[in-house]
């Protein structure tokens, strides 16, 4: 009977959770742009992909805004061929080969597997999931306020996309003062920041205190969160957008 009621209560929770959009994980790429495009409000003309990947984002807002501009930042080798390949002249896509991070320079990369969506600058330990981490790269690091100042000449950014599998808050530290420039940012918050040991806590004072609202993505549609609660420090996949206050 114990069993039978723990069981009932975890499925309760999961259940949850989800409709919450605690750990509901992945939505579609273009239901995630629909809710980053609808909180945002307007018709973007700059946007950032920052972990890119093989550039199903990029390619999912040039799908709904065929006149965006898109910055699509990438360091994997083997990922940035295919989205050269894919993203050719006058795309409307510029593929910038570099992690984004707080700092410039030089850093290793790690993954499962070459141009793996889990590569991340931290040595996962996924051992419990079956997971080795036995890849890594030599790449190459950027800070946003740098690119934004020198490349974009210090223009308004319409939408900013961070999956960079627990390094999100880093890149964000990056930005500097190109933050006060950005109208809406969609993040993941996830399993990878227990290994970079950072916490919901930490994004949700840098938001609010640089003027955003904050919202979690769930099944239901875009829930804000009036305040901060230990029980939002929830790690598994968990989409939120930052939208600044009008």
């Amino acid at each position: 009977m114990k069993g039978a009621m723990l069981a009932l209560a975890a499925g309760v929770e999961k259940l949850a959770c989800k409709l919450q959009g605690k750990g509901s994980g992945s939505h579609s790429i273009a239901r995630e742009v629909a809710v980053l495009a609808g909180l945002a409000g307007g018709a973007p003309k700059l946007a950032l992909d920052i972990g890119g990947n093989v550039g199903e984002y990029s390619a999912g807002l040039k799908a709904r805004f065929p006149g965006l501009e898109v910055h699509l930042f990438e360091p994997s080798t083997v990922n940035i061929a295919k989205l050269q390949a894919r993203f050719g002249t006058g795309s409307g896509v510029t593929v910038v080969p570099f992690a984004v991070s707080d700092k410039a320079g030089e850093a290793p990369i790690y993954s499962n597997a070459p141009g793996s969506g889990l590569t991340s600058l931290s040595m996962r330990k996924l051992d419990h999931l079956g997971i080795p981490f036995a890849e890594q790269e030599v790449i190459r690091t950027l800070r946003i306020e740098d690119y934004w100042r020198e490349t974009l000449g210090g223009r308004a950014i319409d939408l900013v996309k961070i999956d960079i599998e627990g390094h999100e808050l880093a890149a964000l530290q990056g930005f500097g003062a190109a933050l006060a420039s950005v109208r809406a940012v969609q993040f993941e918050f996830g399993g990878a920041n227990i290994d970079t040991r950072t916490y919901f806590r930490d994004f949700w004072y840098l938001f609010t205190e640089a003027g955003f609202d904050l919202y979690r993505i769930t099944p239901l549609g875009p829930q804000r969160l009036q305040r901060y609660r230990e029980r939002d420090e929830f790690f598994s996949t968990t989409n939120y957008v930052a939208v600044r206050r009008a």
